[in-house]
């Protein structure tokens, strides 16, 4: 079964983590109304909550992306996943803003190791016409976990009928998580003991730039990787790109309780639908990429093509948002931003595989995070300030930021290919 696909089965296990990751943030909003009452915490509260978790994410992926760097893919997972999973079980004991507050810290720092993690393995597993393919389906965990994240949690809190014992079994599928990975993860594929010979050469030899006939071995430390405009070509569209899924992520509930007035059991049967046109999108976008890289097109071009597009299909329907009279053509406006976004985002998220070697990919990918989630801090503090009469600010702001995001990507990145020295 593993045989010539043993890459596979590695991304499609970050795949997984990555649904657990989504269903472990995402408790604590669904499971508010239970905590709220019996804990006489307000909105306000909330806010402070989801405001801790966000910065304590930004600071995480800086932090993981060393630490991937560091200790590499398999113990890197391991140490994401035990204190995330840990901290999600936490929640179960905790009395007052203060407790959840320092819990929602805890899995925001641990939680952030997912995305450079997953960014590594890519480079580290898949050859250059296999990345982008390979980001969309571990970002496609992402798009799964968005939507069954309400019926799991929901179907768990009724069986076990408390929050603090749905917080337990939640936190349990990252230990469960962790005894494939490490029967599977046993090294990278140069010294992996169950990759046929077949593979080890496809990725391997697949690692080169075929366009220039080179290699990705450059492993600057940070203040060479921050003193490259492609780096902040990567951290700029990173920075502009981010707070548009957080847009959904964050305010849809609220979007459609108050632009339509709906309860909690009418957010549950639209909210799930933008998180489709994510999962389509991610695949979409990886396939493109692929396709284009193999029928001859260069890397180049094929990145810069596939980022715009996802831009163009932004754009369009985030200023169609802004026209919206009805629920259903809002969400299905909505699934087709968030199916541009994971077109346009996989793609980015290879450019430090692009650029850099293995030993430096973790590190880029983990500042490009922390700055977007900084944004993302920013969006947070100004949603609630643009949308006092309607959310149509907010989509507009959404447009503007999606054109900066493709600006990133054509002004400072204009060759991507493996980068050198400065002094060579």
């Amino acid at each position: 079964m593993l045989k010539g696909n043993l890459r596979y089965v590695i991304v499609v296990l970050i795949a997984v983590a990555t649904i657990i990751n989504y269903i472990d943030r995402g408790a604590l909003g669904f499971l508010w109304p239970e905590i709220s009452e019996d804990l006489g915490l307000t909105k306000a509260d909330y806010a402070i909550i989801l405001n801790v978790f966000t910065f304590a994410y930004a600071f995480g992926q800086t932090l993981f992306g060393k630490i991937f760097d560091w200790i590499g893919v398999r113990l890197g997972f391991v140490l994401s996943i035990v204190v995330w999973s840990g901290a999600t079980m936490l929640h179960a004991v905790a009395g007052g803003l203060m407790s959840f507050a320092v819990f929602r810290a805890i899995l925001g720092v641990s939680e952030a190791g997912n995305w450079p993690g997953a960014t590594k393995a890519n480079a580290e597993w898949f050859p250059i016409n296999e990345r982008a393919l390979a980001q969309g389906i571990f970002n496609s965990g992402a798009a799964i976990g968005g939507i069954v994240s309400a019926p799991i949690i929901g179907l768990l809190f009724v069986f076990l009928g408390s929050w603090q014992a749905t917080f337990i079994a939640i936190g349990a599928l990252g230990f469960l998580w962790l005894i494939p990975w490490l029967i599977v993860y046993k090294s990278g594929p140069d010294a992996h003991p169950w990759i046929s010979e077949e593979e080890r050469q496809f990725i391997l030899t697949g690692q080169r730039n075929a366009d220039v006939d080179d290699v990705a071995d450059y492993a600057p430390n940070s203040k060479e990787i921050l003193s490259r405009k492609e780096s902040w070509g990567v951290i700029m569209a990173s920075f502009f790109l981010d707070p548009i899924w957080w847009l959904f992520v964050g305010w849809l509930p609220l979007y459609l309780n108050e632009t339509y007035g709906f309860g909690v059991e009418e957010i549950a049967i639209y909210a799930w639908i933008p998180y489709v046109g994510a999962m389509l999108g991610a695949w979409f976008g990886g396939l493109l990429a692929s396709n284009r890289i193999k029928s001859g097109w260069s890397v180049n071009r094929t990145r810069k093509s596939v980022i715009a597009l996802g831009g163009v299909i932004m754009l369009i329907s985030l200023l169609a948002t802004t026209q919206a009279s009805a629920p259903l053509y809002a969400v299905l406006l909505m699934a087709a931003i968030l199916f541009g976004f994971q077109t346009a985002v996989g793609n980015i998220q290879t450019l430090p595989s692009d650029f850099y070697s293995g030993k430096s990919v973790g590190s880029l990918a983990g500042f490009a995070g922390t700055a977007a989630k900084l944004a993302v801090v920013g969006l947070n503090f100004l949603i609630p300030i643009i949308t006092v009469n309607s959310y149509a600010p907010a989509f507009i702001v959404g447009a503007g930021l999606a054109i900066m995001t493709v600006l990133s990507v054509l002004i400072f990145c204009p060759d991507i290919k493996p980068l050198k020295p400065k002094r060579a």
